[in-house]
């Protein structure tokens, strides 16, 4: 199935749904995809890296995990799983995408909050998020994909994080080297596959380089 319309609102591909068992993070779930959604016939590779790479969310009663660019909903699934009791939004801009992780979810026994990009943003207001979870769409352009981070990397709590996975030969190093730029902590924690797992904060942890550093 083509990818080409993941990041458009209302894909104009069939929408016809397909059932399928997937495996996440050790839990197996039965889940609904369809075209016209990212990776909509299996776990792509990325996912899969962060999933395996990302550490268990430290998170308490009530803090913000968002799955951005939820897709028809892994991560969210796993976030769900992993943060009981945490408040877990899934956001994406495309509108199937959203109903596929919203049906995922409650079959699963999970009420996240399943939002397009402009109303969670509405609905963030000036409250912080604790974590992100995120297999960017770097192919929309490197200056949309720098947009997009800005806006969300910077709503991040002082101790929170957001964990990106980007494949390697689309840019990843670069990515970590511009986010360094915009005063941000990026950390890499992991790589497989060909994908580089970053761990990135509002601020440098002490000790994390930085744009400083990198040049030097």
């Amino acid at each position: 199935m083509a990818n080409e319309h993941y990041f458009s609102p209302s894909p104009s591909s069939d929408e016809a749904t397909v059932e399928r068992h997937v495996g996440l993070r050790g839990r197996e779930y039965a889940v609904a995809t369809s075209g016209g959604v990212f990776s909509a016939d299996h776990v792509d590779k990325g996912t899969a890296v962060l999933l395996h790479k990302a550490p268990e969310p430290d998170l308490g009663p009530g803090d913000l995990a968002i799955d951005l660019g939820c897709g028809w909903g892994p991560l969210t699934l796993a976030l769900c799983e992993e943060a009981a009791g945490a408040d877990v939004w899934a956001v994406d801009v495309n509108e199937r995408a959203l109903e596929l992780t919203r049906k995922n979810a409650a079959r699963a026994g999970f009420s996240p909050r399943v939002l397009a990009a402009d109303e969670a943003l509405a609905a963030l207001g000036e409250r912080k998020i604790q974590l992100i979870w995120s297999n960017p769409p770097v192919r929309i352009g490197k200056a949309r994909l720098h947009e997009l981070l800005t806006t969300w990397i910077e709503r991040l709590a002082d101790d929170g994080a957001a964990y990106l996975v980007i494949q390697r030969n689309l840019g990843a190093d670069s990515l970590r080297s511009w986010m360094l730029g915009q005063g941000w902590g990026c950390e890499k924690i992991g790589s497989a596959k060909g994908f580089r797992v970053f761990a990135v904060a509002r601020t440098p942890r002490e000790g994390e380089e930085t744009a400083a550093d990198e040049r030097g």
